[in-house]
């Protein structure tokens, strides 16, 4: 008896190797195929027809990409409209010279998707670099040189920590009574030399009120334990402007628009009084601020001396690892402005001189500006900012920082407005603390 077996043979296919393509080689299969037709192309090029096809659809962005680039990657955008609308808001902006930031796309898109009726868009920066990466845009920006240490730094941290340390543990100063106060140099105008612009633009220009060079003085004042001091602002004329100023700020004004003896006379009596048990100077307190000539004058310690209060003088050039206000408030604190400043410019109500020139955001707006950047500065970015600095020896856990990776940005910021961010006014090498 004969049996039969069905001898079944497995063969396997060997898969064909996919093969990525540069994209100057596919501009030159299209410009073939525009001649000579796609089969042409195909044999020519030794490809497939439906690839030819495929890249001549693409011509437009293969023409705007690197020549070494093999394939198309990322997110297709989630809101095509909202981003086409975008797009075209960014394109007008540049066109009337407004500069343009990844904040203010952000705030514009969510301003479209409430108009538009999109529910669930966030508009966080991710969302925002991967739409500038697909509709082609850029961030200018130039870079700057950073304040040089003195060469015996490490020498005058540690002596004045130490010096720090010892009064608030010798006296028993409560962090309510440690307080730094530092002077921020503004314009009326608050733009910056890098904006958002479309790749390969020859020409950037940023339009203000002409106003980035007119000068005025902020005073702002913190305690160890988070709680701020009103601001004071000194504003560059003889008289105060006869406007109605919001509440919440103290408002002076002088001929030079900046500190001087006077106006640190007046700030002891007006705005550090105001700091939490100060009835009848009872409890001692510890005031840090730079080697300005304006804060080390002796009518200016005596009436310290009055208040109860050690003064604390940082040594020249290390504002920006002893200052608690230049580590980590100034900071997040223009960058609020500068927001404010960005919004007034695009959506505000302007006005304009006979000769069509815009005028800038009254006294009062300004200081409406201040106010709301200060009041929006949380405790906790406070104390972080003199744990920072070596002041005090920890922080609180779970305090609430401002200074997110959703506000810093430091590569983006430009040279004018990094020169803002770093303190003016330490012009006196360190001396004691007297």
């Amino acid at each position: 008896m004969c049996v039969m077996q069905d001898i079944v043979v497995l063969t396997t296919l060997k898969m064909a190797k996919r093969h990525a393509y540069e994209a100057q080689f596919k501009l030159k299969a299209i410009s073939y195929a525009e001649e000579h037709g796609n089969r042409a192309a195909a044999r020519e090029f030794k490809i497939n027809e439906s690839m030819v096809r495929k890249w001549r659809k693409l011509e437009n962005k293969l023409r705007q990409v690197k020549k070494t680039q093999l394939r198309f990657r990322g997110h297709k955008a989630g809101w095509p409209e909202l981003e086409e609308r975008l797009e075209r808001w960014i394109i007008e902006q540049r066109t009337s010279g407004r500069s343009v930031s990844t904040v203010t796309i952000r705030l514009k898109a969510v301003s479209l998707a409430e108009e538009m009726n999109i529910e669930h868009f966030q508009g966080g920066p991710s969302w925002c670099f991967r739409f500038m990466k697909r509709c082609h845009f850029s961030i200018r920006t130039r870079t700057t040189v950073a304040q040089q240490l003195p060469a015996d730094y490490k020498e005058k941290l540690v002596i004045f920590r130490s010096y720090c340390s010892k009064h608030i543990g010798d006296k028993n100063i409560q962090p309510s009574h440690i307080t730094n106060m530092d002077e921020v140099p503004l314009t009326f105008d608050i733009p910056v030399s890098h904006t958002v612009e479309k790749k390969g633009t020859s020409t950037v220009a940023i339009r203000t009120t002409g106003y980035e060079k007119s000068s005025f003085t902020v005073v702002l004042g913190c305690h160890a334990n988070g709680q701020k001091l009103p601001p004071m602002v000194i504003f560059k004329r003889k008289t105060l402007p006869k406007e109605k100023f919001p509440a919440g700020i103290i408002i002076k004004a002088n001929e030079k628009g900046w500190m001087d003896e006077e106006m640190m006379k007046e700030w002891l009596r007006e705005v550090y009084v105001r700091r939490p048990g100060v009835f009848f100077h009872a409890s001692p307190s510890l005031l840090i601020c730079d080697s300005m000539r304006a804060h080390l004058t002796a009518d200016v310690k005596k009436l310290v001396k009055q208040m109860n209060c050690e003064l604390a003088v940082i040594p020249g050039g290390l504002t920006k690892e002893l200052q608690p206000l230049d580590i980590g408030v100034n900071r997040p604190f223009k960058v609020r402005l500068r927001a404010a400043w960005e919004r007034w410019m695009t959506d505000g109500d302007h006005s304009f001189t006979k000769s069509g020139r815009q005028r800038r955001a009254s006294y009062a707006t300004i200081c409406q500006w201040i106010v709301d950047a200060w009041a929006n500065m949380s405790a906790g970015t406070v104390v972080r900012a003199f744990a920072k600095a070596g002041i005090i020896s920890e922080e609180p856990h779970g305090t609430e920082s401002d200074s997110d990776s959703e506000e810093s940005e430091p590569s983006m910021f430009d040279g004018d407005l990094a020169q803002l961010f770093n303190s003016d006014t330490e012009d006196e090498d360190f001396n004691g603390f007297d």
